[in-house]
């Protein structure tokens, strides 16, 4: 028996095996990208421009504070943002049900420890 060497090769199921992974990867990235922490944000009737997320603190319905997706309180919180980089931006995502005293504690925290780069996100009011 002869053996003959190949001429080509097939690309289709290369393609299709690629496709299959960018689709898992574009249907994943879909659910890392949106926050774990349930808040509902605050609204607003203009359009702002997007913070870059390096950092980020969030307030739930409840009260309770998270600094990138772990509870702490706010002397934790100090403690872990004494080793970040004071030009770090930060997001704060508070729930727009909390009393503003929970939202002006942490903002303080935030400040105090030096940082002038902090944001809070808000949606879009419909009309």
């Amino acid at each position: 028996m002869e053996e003959r060497e190949f001429d080509y090769i097939n690309m289709i199921p290369f393609i299709d095996v690629m496709l299959v992974l960018l689709t898992i990867v574009l249907m994943t990235s879909t659910f890392v990208a949106s926050g774990i922490i349930p808040v509902e944000l605050p609204k607003v009737a203009g359009k702002h421009e997007k913070a870059m997320k390096t950092g980020m603190i969030e307030i739930d319905g409840k009260g309770d504070v998270y600094y990138q997706g772990r509870p702490v309180d706010l002397i934790s919180l100090k403690s872990r943002l004494s080793d970040v980089s004071r030009d770090t931006p930060f997001l704060i995502r508070a729930d727009r049900n909390i009393p503003l005293q929970s939202f002006v504690e942490v903002l303080d925290v935030v400040k105090t420890m030096g940082f002038r780069r902090v944001s809070l996100q808000t949606e879009e009011a419909l009309q």
